[in-house]
């Protein structure tokens, strides 16, 4: 049983407790398709306000009992304000993907953000690239051809579009936390619960999109904030604190392989062959990326 203790400790977890709140965070971040399709009728930006609305509260609380909430908000300075923004982006993408994709094919889409912050962090702060990394974002972009062909064909371009756009907006998250080696992201991620409902406010409020949408749609917004976002933020970053960074890729693909078997399971809801393959080619490509950094690693993984 891992005490609460614990949890603001994260130290004291140890490798292997470490590697099931990654894998539970996998699983949390693996609903948000299966929420979504539960929506009656709220839109993109009712469902980011009502989620955002949730998220921005619970972290703040997370954050208050880690430490002085202010004043890790203050630490975070400009390059948290930077990340909080990106994540409007990320956020707003996801769940527009997913509205207007097949599940499998969005968070095949998401599973790119690794590959993605590498390229951004070669383009933007100079950092070193493996060749190995380079193979596998070819390896990813022909994967990611492969999807976004079937998706023009079926009529998903925007859909694909905008989980290209969620995934580079988790990159350039990353990116700018990297940028003055933030080691804590949950001040971030609070900021861009902030930002991201205020963006989807002015939003509705400009576009004439009202706030009054079912009680249902706002319960699961809200429990997608807490739950799928909020929580598995908070265990991927303790988590985080004692696994290695080149097994979190391995790790966290929990999310990009449950998320289509939720919505297959409980929905029937199916892809496209041409999704699979593409998915199979990118996940490949990503899978080994990361056993190639455990290998250059050996001492590091336990």
């Amino acid at each position: 049983m891992i005490r609460a203790g614990a949890f603001l400790n994260p130290t004291a977890l140890g490798y292997r407790r470490g590697v099931l709140l990654v894998l539970c965070a996998g699983v949390c971040w693996s609903s948000m398709g299966l929420g979504i399709r539960a929506m009656e009728s709220a839109n993109v930006w009712q469902i980011l306000f009502y989620r955002s609305l949730a998220l921005a509260p619970f972290l703040f609380v997370v954050i208050a009992l880690r430490a002085g909430p202010v004043a890790a908000i203050r630490r975070a300075g400009l390059a948290g304000v930077l990340a909080a923004a990106c994540l409007v982006l990320a956020f707003a993408g996801g769940i527009f993907a997913v509205q207007t994709t097949t599940v499998a094919n969005a968070v095949f889409l998401f599973a790119a953000t690794p590959l993605f912050a590498a390229l951004l962090g070669r383009m933007i702060l100079g950092e070193s690239v493996r060749p190995t990394t380079w193979l596998a974002m070819a390896g990813a972009a022909l994967g990611i051809a492969v999807m976004v062909t079937e998706g023009i064909a079926l009529g998903h371009a925007l859909g694909n579009v905008a989980g290209i756009a969620s995934a580079l907006g988790f990159a350039l998250f990353t990116v700018a936390l990297r940028w003055k080696k933030l080691d804590d992201m949950l001040p971030a991620v609070f900021l861009g619960g902030v930002f991201a409902a205020l963006a989807a406010a002015i939003i509705c409020l400009s576009a004439g999109y009202t706030l009054a949408i079912p009680a249902g749609d706002i319960a699961i917004s809200a429990a997608m904030g807490v739950f799928q976002v909020g929580a598995g933020l908070v265990l991927y970053t303790i988590g985080s604190k004692v696994v290695p960074a080149v097994e979190l890729a391995l790790l966290s693909m929990t999310e990009v392989l449950l998320g289509p078997l939720w919505v297959w399971l409980f929905i029937a809801e199916t892809a496209g062959s041409q999704t699979l393959l593409g998915g199979a080619i990118l996940l490949a490509a990503i899978a080994a990326n990361a056993v190639s950094g455990l290998r250059r690693k050996p001492d590091q993984s336990c």
